[in-house]
């Protein structure tokens, strides 16, 4: 099966993986929006995959598929913690952002999961 998944498509995989996690944090951080000295969690993921972009860029086989494939493969997500503080209580949630951001990333998640199903169709219709 990974000769026929394209570079595109594993992106796209990957990119599903990321947004579930951001979504995961997201969800954390407004259950805990009432929580004494909860702290922001921020997952990262452009960061990463910037350095292996750079590092396969710098290579001797420039733009290989297999350099791009390690490069979205060795890409991966951080979940860190901010240290910002919005409250008395040392909560750093601020709700109105953790929501709107929510949003955001579930249009991500959607448009991601379009294009994934309309790759895999046009794969399913070729194969037929």
């Amino acid at each position: 099966m990974d000769s026929i998944v394209n570079n595109s498509m594993r992106m796209m995989e990957r990119s599903m993986e990321f947004l579930w996690t951001k979504q995961t944090a997201l969800l954390d951080n407004i259950a805990n929006a009432e929580t004494p000295n909860y702290k922001t969690k921020l997952v990262t993921f452009e960061e990463s995959f910037q350095s292996q972009l750079e590092a396969a860029d710098h290579g001797k086989n420039k733009w290989t598929k297999q350099t791009m494939r390690q490069a979205i493969e060795g890409a991966d997500w951080n979940v860190v913690e901010t240290g910002e503080v919005t409250r008395r209580d040392e909560n750093g949630v601020n709700i109105t952002e953790q929501m709107t951001e929510l949003v955001r990333n579930s249009y991500q998640m959607q448009y991601v999961y379009q294009s994934l199903t309309s790759d895999l169709s046009a794969l399913r219709t070729a194969i037929g």
